[in-house]
């Protein structure tokens, strides 16, 4: 079991030629106040002066002291060629490698001036540690670590906030759950204000790893012992308390040795504390030390093999991702194609996956990749376009002024359908901008993807900057050249929709029902004597066996003397009858029009109805009632968003101004709502055919299109024998990461090798 320490100073010395801190070793951490004694229990210990003394504070970096027993006829770690054959004990520094001290009066200089060289002269504290190896046939097997004592006031040039950088330095050391914490308080002060004490407590509650040193015995007051502290009536602490007695300060200047001062210390205990003697003072406290940390070490090798095993697979893992550099192989130029080659096909490969959705390191903080497109496409654009209103801009004013203008010089008696299509038009062209936006954001997410690309890749692109900014080059002029084709394929989309207003759309509805109650208003307004006329029954049927009131026969002819003697009577008043008849437009709204119209025209008897229909519209408001009957019809079937929310943006030209101040009549009424209707119904349905399509055209015109010729591409432009060496020239900062990687790995294999050389006899 005696071979567990040395083993463990193996360890702290293979991590410590490489500075890492990710293992945590076993050792025993001194803590204490300022002048507290620290220095001169660990010089009681290695029974040697080789400690700086002084006033103030003079350990200013920690100090792992490890120490190391030697026999005198040991072969094996005495060297001759270094010349400690026949030493009795010498001392080695990590940072001067093998040189030897057998001074140890040049070891405290040494000391001196490397925490000068790194903690600089005004006092302040450095965290880097100073490592020193002391071989003596006269030591114990142990690692301690030295550190600075806790201090409150700074002291000349000290920082203000050196209390804080002390602690949090002793904070570090003692967390860690492997080391012993050697908490040091004089014997001159009040056990109970013990600040090493309260330090050990706050990262060991239980005080399973903290043993308690009294320094100064020597030094109570008159009258007074230190029995009930050392027999833990006061404070208990688990591991013990042991009591010591330290050299003065007159005794250092009279270059008192260590020797004498033990023997000195032997004799206080035993007259002073004769029952507690064998159980006290620094050579108790030394192997004390040695068999708690040979137990610590014993519970703690289990996870500590399994915690090397765990680095050594993580840091291989991080070497290999680091890539072998192309100066180290042996075709230098083959291998530099085949570097390039493969790295071009992993991101070509990761950017895909990327896109699809079958990459292996799935993003979980944000939307990225074909996710993200499918919510531009489906939430962001689907979205804007549903917010677009049908009559969005327009005002019912700016639709008067537009069938105004469609009619000409003529008064119409139907909607015309131009003006229809003039404003369906107009609404239809604010489905562009929406579709083109679509597009660029496709765009960004498609050229942001070449930073979501898989961790692999990103590695490599970090080893090699140069080849990433050529492959981010080669991706934007890619996808550059491919926007112009896609925005004029959207653009495209809804100039088709422009070229032709289809009003014989199966899911353009309106225009038919429109037609039909047009119709079925002119029915209403014909005279009923012409009604009465078509419903009665012909001779044929008369003589077939119908019967015919007489009654209703003889008020039937004088309905219809009274209207011929009111047809002669507006005749004589309004001129010739050829000059009455009124001509509409060429067809009614999308070339609706009855055929009892249509044979009305043609006839004499319906010239006259015409006229006398038009006559009594005017005189009697026949033809308003009419029309608002047709209107509360349409409305009843259809209601008819009037005035838009948004605000109007009018491109027609200005209506008067007297026009924007009266009242619209029925007619102008009930013809602005028609065409609002008409408007919104065929509006959908373009909107839906733009909401289905241009995901379609930029999927195929940008996004398939890039995966598709993505590794071509880069291939074409980046494998080039002359362009080699300038791409693959790795970044100074990888190949110092993988330098580091491959020390630690060395390290750690080593380390592996040591602890398995440890047998089940070394730990019982």
């Amino acid at each position: 079991m005696e071979a567990l320490i040395p083993i463990v100073n193996k360890l702290q010395d293979v991590f410590n030629t490489i500075g890492a801190d990710a293992i945590q070793l076993p050792q025993i951490v001194v803590v204490g106040t300022q002048s507290s004694g620290k220095s001169s229990v660990l010089e009681s210990i290695v029974g040697k002066d080789f400690l700086p003394r002084g006033a103030g504070i003079v350990t200013r970096r920690p100090l792992v002291l490890q120490l190391q027993y030697v026999a005198k006829d040991d072969r094996i770690v005495r060297d001759a060629n270094e010349g400690t054959l026949d030493m009795d004990e010498w001392a080695k520094f990590l940072h001067t490698k093998n040189k030897i001290y057998t001074d140890f009066d040049v070891v405290r200089r040494e000391i001196e001036s490397e925490t000068e060289r790194m903690g600089g002269n005004n006092k302040g504290i450095c965290p880097e540690p100073i490592n020193l190896k002391i071989y003596s046939d006269k030591v114990v097997n142990l690692t301690l670590v030295d550190l600075p004592g806790i201090t409150r006031v700074p002291v000349g040039d000290q920082p203000e906030d050196i209390e804080v950088q002390i602690r949090n330095l002793i904070v570090k050391y003692i967390s860690n759950p492997n080391s012993i914490i050697l908490a040091v308080t004089p014997a001159n002060t009040d056990f109970s204000t013990s600040e090493s004490l309260k330090l050990a407590k706050d990262v060991d509650p239980d005080g399973r790893r903290t043993l308690a040193v009294i320094t100064k015995l020597d030094l109570m007051d008159a009258g007074t012992d230190a029995v009930d502290v050392l027999c833990g009536r006061i404070i208990p602490v688990k591991l013990g308390i042991i009591g010591v007695v330290n050299r003065s300060q007159q005794d250092i200047i009279n270059k008192k040795s260590i020797d004498d001062a033990l023997k000195d210390e032997l004799l206080y205990l035993q007259r002073k504390y004769p029952s507690l003697a064998t159980r006290n003072g620094s050579p108790y406290l030394a192997k004390t030390l040695n068999r708690l940390l040979m137990h610590h070490i014993r519970d703690c090798l289990p996870e500590l093999k399994t915690r090397v095993n765990v680095m050594i697979s993580q840091f291989q893992s991080l070497l290999n991702s680091y890539g072998v550099a192309v100066d180290d192989q042996d075709d230098p130029k083959g291998a530099a194609g085949q570097t390039l080659l493969q790295i071009i096909t992993k991101f070509a490969s990761s950017y895909c996956q990327t896109i699809e959705g079958t990459a292996r390191n799935i993003e979980t903080t944000e939307l990225c990749g074909g996710a993200r497109i499918c919510y531009i496409f489906h939430e962001t654009f689907g979205r804007t376009l549903d917010s677009i209103h049908p009559l969005g801009g327009l005002t019912t004013l700016d639709i008067l002024t537009a069938i105004r203008n469609a009619t000409g010089p003529r008064p119409a008696l139907f909607v015309p359908e131009v003006s229809f299509e003039l404003l369906v038009k107009r609404q239809i062209r604010r489905l562009e901008e929406p579709s083109l936006r679509c597009v660029e954001l496709v765009h960004e997410e498609m050229q942001r993807i070449i930073q979501h690309c898989g961790i692999e890749v990103q590695q490599e692109m970090l080893r090699f900057p140069k080849l990433h900014e050529r492959i981010m080059d080669v991706v934007t002029q890619l996808l550059r050249r491919r926007l112009p084709p896609t925005n004029s394929m959207v653009e495209n989309m809804v100039h088709i929709e422009l070229a032709y207003i289809n009003t014989k759309h199966p899911d353009f509805h309106d225009a038919q029902l429109v037609g039909q109650l047009i119709k079925n208003s002119e029915e209403q307004r014909r005279p009923a004597v012409a009604r009465l006329r078509d419903t009665s029954p012909s001779p044929d049927s008369a003589g077939s066996g119908g019967i015919v009131d007489q009654r209703q026969q003889q008020r039937l002819h004088q309905q219809q003397q009274q209207y011929q003697q009111q047809t002669v009577a507006t005749n004589a008043s309004s001129g010739s009858g050829d000059n009455r008849q009124q001509t509409t437009s060429s067809s009614g709204f999308f070339g609706f029009m009855s055929k009892d119209q249509s044979n009305h025209n043609k006839t004499t008897v319906a010239n006259s109805t015409a006229s006398a229909s038009a006559a009594a519209a005017v005189t009697n408001g026949d033809q308003d009632s009419g029309i608002d009957e047709l209107s509360d019809q349409f409305r009843e079937i259809h209601p008819i968003r009037v005035q838009s929310p948004m605000k109007p943006v009018n491109l027609l030209p200005e209506v008067p101004t007297n026009t924007t101040t009266r009242k619209l009549s029925a007619r102008e009424q009930r013809d602005c709502e028609v065409i609002e209707r008409l408007i919104k119904s065929y509006f959908l349905i373009v909107r839906k055919n733009i909401q289905d399509s241009v995901p379609k055209a930029i999927m195929h015109f940008l996004v398939n299109y890039i995966k598709d010729n993505l590794q071509s591409e880069l291939v074409s432009h980046l494998y080039k024998h002359e362009q080699f060496a300038n791409l693959l020239s790795e970044s100074e900062h990888i190949a110092i990461r993988r330098r580091e990687a491959s020390e630690m790995l060395k390290a750690l294999q080593k380390a592996n090798q040591i602890i398995g050389e440890i047998r089940e006899t070394h730990i019982w």
